[in-house]
C-alpha cells in the first residue's frame, strides 16, 4: 500500500479507539429542542409575558458568556448552545410574570458565578440554572413566588393571580385541594396539560414527559436517575404524605405538581453535575427524590425539587469516587 495513502486512512489514537458521531454541541442543541414543546406550552398557558422571559434569559445568558470570555481572551464557545440551554431551563424555572430584572441577575450568577468562574462548561459544581434560581428565591422571595392564572396574561397582565397547587395542599391538604378543582380527575387533568399557576416550565407534564422520552430514545439519558427520583418521591409521598395516617398519601399529585418531572428528567440528568455510573445515578436520584419530598412535607417551602438536586450536586464526587468502575483488566481489591 502506497505510504500517502496509508497516512490518509490509518489514525492512531488513544485507546479505547472508540468514535462516535455525537459530539457535545450536539447533544446539547438536542437537549434543546427536546425542550421546545415544554416552550411552547409556557407560552400558550402563560402568554407574551412568559415569550419575553424566555427570550431575555437566552439572551442574556448568551451575552454574559460571550463577554466574560472575550474580557479574558478566551475561546468563545456560545456556539455549543450551552448558554442557550441554561439561559432556558432558567426561564423554565421562573414565574411567568417576572420582571426583567430577575431575568438578567439569574443570568449572571448562572453563567459568570456558576459556569464561567468555575472553569466553564464540564467543571462547574452545580447545576446554573438551579443556583441562579436559588439566589434570585432568596433573594427575591415575594417576586420568586408570585404566580400569574393561566390565560390571564393574554388579557390583563399582572393582574390575576393564584396560588400553585402545592401551596395550596400545604395550607389546605391535598383532598380539600381535590374539592376545590371539582374533582381528582379534573386536578389530573389540569396538571397534565398544564392549566395551573407555576413556573413557565413546570406546569405541562405531558410536554415534558414527551421530550424526556425523546432523549431517552436517542440515548442521551438513561432512566436511572429519573426513575429512581420519582420513584423515591411516590413512595415517600404515598407513605408519609398523609398526616394522620401512615400509607395514606397521594403519590400522583406530588408527582404531577410543581417542578418534579422537569427536575427529574431534564435538570437531575445533567451530565456534568450528576454521577457517570448507573449506580451512582440511582442513589443520585433516590437522594432528590428523599429530599424533595422531606422538604415539601416537613419545610417551609412547598417545593423541594431545586434545593434536592443542588444538595445532590454536592455528593456527586464523592458518589463517582466511591461508584467508580473498575480499570478494564484490572480485578478490584476488597
Amino acid at each position: 500500500m502506497d505510504t500517502a495513502k496509508a497516512e490518509r486512512e490509518f489514525f492512531v489514537s488513544i485507546s479505547p479507539h472508540i468514535k462516535d458521531k455525537e459530539t457535545t454541541s450536539r447533544i446539547i442543541w438536542t437537549v434543546t429542542g427536546s425542550l421546545m414543546p415544554v416552550a411552547v406550552a409556557g407560552a400558550y398557558y402563560f402568554g407574551p409575558r412568559a415569550i419575553f422571559t424566555m427570550v431575555l434569559c437566552i439572551g442574556a445568558s448568551v451575552l454574559f458568556e460571550y463577554a466574560f470570555q472575550r474580557f479574558l481572551h478566551q475561546k468563545v464557545t456560545i456556539r455549543d448552545g450551552s448558554a442557550l440551554l441554561t439561559g432556558l431551563l432558567l426561564a423554565f424555572n421562573l414565574p411567568p410574570a417576572a420582571p426583567f430584572y430577575i431575568a438578567l441577575i439569574g443570568s449572571f450568577v448562572a453563567i459568570i458565578l456558576t459556569k464561567q468562574l468555575f472553569g466553564g462548561f464540564g467543571f462547574n459544581i452545580f447545576n446554573p440554572a438551579l443556583l441562579g434560581r436559588a439566589f434570585l428565591l432568596i433573594s427575591f422571595p415575594r417576586v420568586l413566588t408570585a404566580w400569574n392564572a393561566p390565560g390571564a396574561a393574554f388579557v390583563h397582565i399582572d393582574t390575576v393571580t393564584c396560588a400553585t397547587p402545592l401551596a395550596l395542599s400545604k395550607l389546605d391538604g391535598v383532598r380539600q385541594l381535590f374539592n376545590q378543582s371539582g374533582g381528582a380527575l379534573r386536578l389530573y387533568a389540569d396538571l397534565l396539560f398544564g392549566n395551573r399557576g407555576g413556573c413557565i416550565g413546570e406546569t405541562c407534564i405531558i410536554a415534558l414527559v414527551a421530550g424526556a422520552i425523546f432523549l431517552l430514545w436517542r440515548g442521551y439519558i438513561t432512566w436511572h436517575i429519573p426513575v429512581s427520583f420519582l420513584a423515591t418521591a411516590a413512595l415517600i409521598a404515598w407513605v408519609f404524605g398523609d398526616s394522620r395516617c401512615f400509607f395514606g398519601g397521594n403519590p400522583v399529585f406530588h408527582l404531577l405538581s410543581g417542578g418534579m418531572v422537569l427536575g427529574a428528567c431534564f435538570m437531575a440528568t445533567d451530565y456534568v453535575t450528576s454521577p457517570a455510573c448507573k449506580t451512582g445515578k440511582i442513589l443520585f436520584g433516590a437522594g432528590c427524590g428523599f429530599l424533595t419530598m422531606l422538604i415539601r412535607l416537613k419545610g417551609g417551602y412547598p417545593e423541594g425539587v431545586m434545593f434536592s438536586i443542588l444538595i445532590m450536586n454536592c455528593f456527586t464526587p464523592l458518589i463517582d469516587k466511591k461508584f467508580r468502575p473498575g480499570v478494564f483488566g484490572t480485578r478490584r481489591t476488597r
